[in-house]
């Protein structure tokens, strides 16, 4: 066995005698440059709904019954009316009341047994109810449990830390980047520091302090600066306004003071974010693997053979990315495809032009971050201490007879 694999833990790069010293020197300044954004961008206060809570009261309740009836005819030349009929429901009060199933697009379907949520409407003394759509909080509950038993039963420590750092990441979202854009902050600023919080302490905590992690750091870091400038300058030349469907539209209307085209940018960096610690972390414990199998390898020999790995991870991330942005937009595809709308007018328009610009930043920022944390781990790891020579023994005599014999005696 050799020095480097006897002193080094699997998949981690060779220490060299200035290495931690190194990773305090990025961690540090990181972390205090973090810390102090999130205090300067932290939300003031907290936006409230003025008049408080408006609207109709929200109960819950099981159906017990549907009675489906046949519908009433309707002038000539109006959309005849579907799934007419009464539903009886149970509320969690114990009173048992009488509504009309529900009817229009996107209306739930309600059966017997199933647990329902309704609006309960005041009309002169009278209260009136309306379902509005199904209860699922105990099966997702079920469903997070079996993505948590199945993280961790595959990997097992490191899938709880990974869990762990899940749950930071939507603490980071929740508490500091939303409200913080809603607070009237930068949406772009907001989105860097974020980012960075969620960036330093889910990979230390999912990897471990280590000089691997490190340059994943470091290189993640660098990807995202140029993700961010990208995106500025594409939104700005290709004049995007941010406010390209119903959920924009409705945001201007009700949050008139947040930055549209700052939340697009916002957007573009944080979604960027999963899938580049995925790309610099493994594209550093490649580094780290090939230099302990091969301690021989200097800096170009490191770096040749890391990048081509890498090469093969974007070609198969690229894909990835456009197949998520086009599934989510798949519904907006049929649409302008239904309309029969010339390709090139479908191509420029608002909503087409943010998603096309989401995935080019995000895979230029991808591509950027092979080379930048390959070149890094690579310099690192060329620069590690030379394995101390093992003493020289006297040479034995060579056995005499056969010399598998003289192997399995020594063996035994």
């Amino acid at each position: 066995m050799s020095a480097d694999h006897h002193h080094h833990a699997h998949g981690e790069l060779p220490e060299f005698p200035q290495a931690r010293r190194l990773t305090l020197l990025l961690l540090v300044p990181a972390v205090l440059v973090t810390l102090v954004g999130m205090l300067l961008l932290w939300p003031r206060d907290t936006p409230q709904v003025a008049g408080g809570a408006q609207g109709p009261a929200v109960v819950t309740g099981e159906v017990v019954a549907v009675t489906p009836q046949e519908c009433p005819p309707v002038p000539e030349g109006d959309t005849p009316l579907e799934n007419c009929g009464t539903v009886q429901v149970r509320l969690d009060d114990g009173a048992v009341i009488t509504t009309d199933i529900p009817n229009g697009p996107g209306a739930p379907e309600v059966a017997a047994g199933d647990d329902i949520t309704l609006l309960a409407l005041n009309d002169e003394g009278s209260t009136s109810y309306s379902i509005s759509d199904h209860q699922r909080g105990s099966e997702l509950w079920m469903l997070g449990a079996a993505f948590a038993l199945a993280v961790i039963a595959f990997g097992r420590w490191r899938g709880v830390t990974a869990l762990a750092g899940l749950a930071v990441t939507f603490v980071i979202l929740l508490y500091f980047i939303v409200p913080a854009i809603l607070d009237g902050r930068s949406p772009v600023l907001v989105a860097v520091v974020g980012a960075a919080a969620i960036m330093l302490i889910v990979l230390y905590l999912t990897h471990g302090l280590s000089i691997t992690t490190t340059v994943a750091v470091a290189g993640t870091l660098a990807s995202l600066a140029i993700t961010a400038i990208l995106a500025a300058v594409a939104t700005g030349a290709i004049h995007l306004t941010g406010v390209a469907d119903e959920t924009s539209n409705f945001l201007t209307i009700t949050r008139g003071d947040v930055n549209m085209r700052g939340l697009l940018l916002a957007g573009i960096v944080i979604g960027s974010l999963g899938v580049l610690d995925d790309v610099t972390v493994t594209q550093s414990a490649t580094v780290a693997e090939l230099a302990l199998a091969n301690p021989s390898y200097g800096f170009t020999r490191l770096y040749g053979a890391a990048t081509r790995i890498g090469r093969a991870h974007i070609a198969s991330v690229i894909n990835t990315i456009v197949l998520a942005y086009a599934g989510a937009s798949l519904p907006l595809m049929l649409l302008f495809a239904a309309g029969d709308t010339p390709i090139g007018e479908l191509m420029t328009s608002q909503m087409i032009a943010q998603e096309l610009v989401r995935s080019a930043v995000g895979t230029i920022g991808l591509v950027a971050a092979v080379p930048i944390t390959t070149a890094l781990a690579a310099l690192l790891a060329a620069r590690r201490s030379q394995p101390v020579a093992a003493p020289r023994r006297r040479a034995e005599p060579r056995p005499t007879g056969d010399p598998w014999a003289a192997f399995v005696e020594k063996e035994q």
